[in-house]
């Protein structure tokens, strides 16, 4: 390593490195990258994504929303807005200063008679009508008069087990005609309940979004509305209703945030009869779930990972599950848009714990500049037409109504931790099948099913909400594809009052209904069907099943195989552990334990590794079951004649290449390190690292690697700037 003491020479104007006004054509040419925060600006938390979604409209101990929204815009950034809309600082509506009436009873009540809360005098709400309005014009309507046109809704959440309220007993009466009835009576009740909250709050956003939009018009701004959600796997896991994929159908929508992190991803799944966290499988799915559901409408998502999580736990524990979810993320290569964190001011400016002990520190130099590469790949990260290596056409079907089966247990059936979903998912996971999930929802689409050769359904935990659902499915058939049904069709949700049984439809489960369309009879004793071009398998077995139980899960493999392999005619089932992605120049890669192949994944260099903070080049790279990696593959650089910074913990701008002298300025937060990987034709002989005043900075350090012609520098970052300049 060796220390830079230089020059005297370098004379840099103090106006070309302080924080610069946002220039469209020249930094951020589109909004990429995001991240949310309820801060006024510090220097602590300028990550350098291209937007600053500022959060919630109340007052906080920083400073008033709209001088929030002016620091952020003064150090260059969009800025856009985010808010609860199932739960917020809407003080001045829950205590009654904007009416005059309190309005704490709207709150989500529980069986018990107990409001769930998310703080003080913040309850949970039934979106009924005064709360919509008072989001209309006490939110909603002065965002957008301080110049806000980009709103984000967030987490349109009721909890299952609640549904006691007045309000909802009230909204009941409005929706179905007839007084309420408690969801714990039967399981009918309990589908109509979460039918009803999901429609609730469909429609709160469907109002709020028209609002936005025509009041927006009326100020000559056109204004988007997102949705930041969780994914359908995590909230059918925590036993949360939302509209979900339905509100892609909205006219006032443009677009989804995939809240999902180590928090969502940690849930303890079963496999093989072990119940334990599987942290990137989990991610995986849900990221899986939401390109999903968006994809066929081309409305535009976002991924979010986190650094840390809600819950506090140790550094190490954040660094290890942050690399296993975001590598998750990026494996998805249609994706580019994302929520770098949400909270920085959590980040970097709160102590938790180190590992084992009972010290809390602030984030380590070694996390933050990690991440911080990591975030500055993101700022990068291309689209990509190349796919997972292996098997990418094996789809397992989902439906919003898998919402509405969680919660209270009736019958005695049980789905412990969403087994149902998860045995037709993991066991394909685990064997390094990139397993798609598919939206009954959006199969009114074309390109929902015009890539899957194999297709797994099951009604054992979800019910199709209307027939065309089947006929989508059977026409798809009919054509040529494959489908596995399995269950037992014995879940106490089979008879609830729905289409397949009322209206003149007399079908005793809904899967009858999709056997006629295909005209089969799965009682006649056969396992599998020639139904036109395609085939249908029918396997009697819950497929929880598969992996509540060890070694349960054998039967169901051959049966893809078979379909895959003789039915489908779609080429071999590659059995793996592992998922490798090229993506541009990144090699993105995941090793699954718990696979009978043991072996790491090996990848040949030069490689800088990106989750290592000091970015060494390595000639090769082994990366072992229950591990990830993110690698920059020196070999797929376009143009190896130009100097370029192939990696770094800071954003960087004002490039320039004249003769043999490079520069650029680099910015990223205070008290935090940069690292960066430079690619030079041959070794700096002169490097000039100046701050924002041009002062020389003295303590910067430099390594040169003749094979692969790359320098690593180091130094103190700045977010004002610091200007390095390379002369060879």
């Amino acid at each position: 390593m060796k220390r830079i003491y230089i020059l005297i020479g370098c004379i840099v104007t103090v106006s070309s490195l302080i924080a610069q006004s946002y220039n469209p054509a020249k930094e951020n040419p589109r909004q990429k990258t995001t991240f949310q925060t309820a801060h006024v600006w510090i220097p602590e938390i300028d990550v350098r994504a291209d937007a600053a979604i500022v959060y919630g409209v109340s007052e906080t101990n920083q400073a008033p929303f709209e001088e929030r929204v002016k620091s952020w815009k003064e150090r260059g950034y969009q800025v856009d807005f985010m808010t609860g809309i199932a739960w917020g600082q809407y003080f001045d509506y829950f205590l009654g200063k904007w009416d005059g009436q309190n309005h704490l009873g709207v709150g989500q009540v529980t069986l018990k008679g107990d409001t769930i809360m998310h703080g003080r005098n913040m309850p949970y709400v039934v979106p009924v009508q005064s709360f919509i309005d008072y989001m209309k014009e006490k939110v909603i309507k002065r965002v957008i008069d301080a110049g806000i046109t980009n709103i984000f809704l967030e987490e349109p959440e009721f909890w299952a087990r609640a549904g006691y309220s007045e309000p909802f007993k009230n909204e009941w009466k409005k929706y179905y005609g007839f007084d309420w009835r408690p969801q714990d009576a039967s399981p009918e009740n309990t589908y109509l309940s979460n039918k009803l909250k999901y429609h609730l709050f469909y429609n709160a956003i469907d109002q709020v979004s028209a609002y936005a939009k025509q009041y927006g018009k009326s100020k000559a701004k056109e204004v988007k509305v997102y949705i930041p959600t969780h994914s359908l796997v995590n909230y059918s896991s925590w036993q949360i209703v939302s509209p979900e994929a339905s509100l892609a159908s909205l006219p006032g929508i443009d677009g989804y945030i995939a809240q999902v992190w180590t928090g969502t991803s940690r849930e303890p799944v079963y496999f093989n009869g072990k119940k334990r966290e599987r942290v990137f499988e989990n991610a995986f799915l849900e990221y899986g779930s939401m390109l999903s559901m968006t994809a066929p409408t081309k409305r535009k998502l976002f991924f979010l990972t986190d650094p840390i999580e809600d819950w506090p736990r140790d550094w190490a524990d954040y660094k290890k599950n942050y690399q296993a979810t975001f590598t998750a993320q990026i494996l998805y290569p249609t994706v580019d848009n994302y929520e770098v964190m949400p909270w920085p001011e959590r980040i970097y400016t709160r102590p938790y714990k180190l590992a084992n002990s009972d010290s809390a520190v602030l984030i380590p130099k070694y996390y933050s500049t990690q991440m911080q590469v990591m975030i500055n790949v993101l700022n990068k990260m291309p689209l990509s037409s190349n796919k997972i290596n292996g098997v990418n056409d094996i789809g397992v079907l989902m439906s919003n109504s898998l919402m509405f089966q969680r919660f209270p247990t009736h019958n005695s059936y049980e789905d412990p931790q969403f087994s149902n979903f998860y045995g037709q998912t993991l066991p394909l996971v685990k064997r390094g099948i990139a397993v798609q999930t598919v939206h009954a929802e959006n199969l009114a689409y074309a390109a929902t099913l015009g890539h899957i050769k194999v297709l797994v359904m099951s009604y054992s935990n979800m019910k199709p909400d209307k027939p065309e659902v089947h006929q989508h499915i059977a026409d798809w058939v009919k054509k040529g594809g494959v489908l596995i049904y399995v269950g037992k069709d014995d879940d106490p949700y089979q008879s609830v009052m729905e289409w397949w049984n009322t209206k003149g439809n007399q079908y005793k489960t809904p899967s009858a209904h999709l056997f006629k369309l295909l005209h089969i009879d799965p009682l006649s004793g056969k396992e599998k069907f020639t139904v036109g071009k395609g085939t249908v398998y029918v396997i009697k077995e819950n497929p929880k099943e598969f992996v509540l139980k060890q070694n349960n899960d054998t039967a169901y493999m051959n049966i893809i195989k078979q379909a895959y392999e003789a039915d489908a005619k779609a080429g071999k089932l590659i059995i793996k552990n592992n998922f490798y992605l090229e993506r541009g120049p990144f090699d993105i890669i995941s090793v699954m334990d718990e696979n009978a192949n043991a072996e790491p994944y090996h990848i040949n260099g030069p490689v800088i590794d990106l989750f290592d903070p000091k970015l060494p080049v390595l000639v090769s790279k082994d990366v072992q079951p229950g591990e990830q990696s993110l690698l920059f593959n020196i070999n797929r650089i376009k143009d190896k004649n130009k100097p370029q910074v192939l990696a770094s913990a800071s954003r960087n701008y004002d490039e320039k290449i004249e003769g043999r002298t490079y520069s650029f300025v680099a910015k990223s937060p205070v008290n935090t390190n940069n690292v960066m990987r430079i690619l030079l034709p041959e070794n700096a002989k002169q490097i000039i690292v100046t701050d924002n005043k041009g002062k020389v900075i003295n303590n910067a350090q430099s390594s040169w690697d003749e094979s692969s012609k790359t320098l690593f520098l180091q130094f103190d970052n700045n977010p004002d700037g610091v200007k390095v300049q390379l002369k060879w």
